[in-house]
């Protein structure tokens, strides 16, 4: 993979609100949006739907949150969902097919479409190097 590739991190306003009460920083996701691009995942769950561990902070992975990242590559990266392992062991089938479904529509957005959804609250950009994007 071509990890010079600038990659721009958004997260959903539902995810931000997941992240902000489990404590999840922008260093964190950032770590864990570029460990997709750099191939280093933890379930490739299809259709752009990537499954991904970050660390409780003081904690090992193990134990801490599972975040699903919608992510293609020379594309955009959206967290669109998060939940603690002791909370749930995964998502459903059915979960899984609207995450496919979502991936597709937010994976083909273009940049008008992307700062209308900024410009409304429903994305947010996660913080990026100073060429636009986060590097391997």
């Amino acid at each position: 993979m071509d990890n010079d590739v600038a990659l721009r991190v958004y997260k959903t306003k539902a995810f931000s609100k997941f992240a902000r009460k489990a404590g999840l920083d922008a260093p964190s996701l950032l770590a864990a949006a570029r460990a997709v691009q750099n191939g280093h995942w933890d379930a490739d769950l299809g259709g752009g739907v990537f499954k991904q561990r970050i660390a409780r902070i003081g904690a090992g992975k193990s134990g801490g949150f599972r975040t699903i990242i919608l992510f293609r590559h020379g594309r955009h990266s959206f967290f669109v969902h998060g939940f603690a392992k002791s909370d749930r062991a995964n998502i459903s089938d059915r979960e899984l097919g609207a995450l496919q479904a979502l991936a597709t529509v937010f994976l083909g957005l273009d940049e008008e479409a992307l700062e209308a959804a900024r410009a409304v609250g429903e994305l947010e950009e996660i913080g990026s190097d100073d060429k636009g994007g986060i590097r391997g």
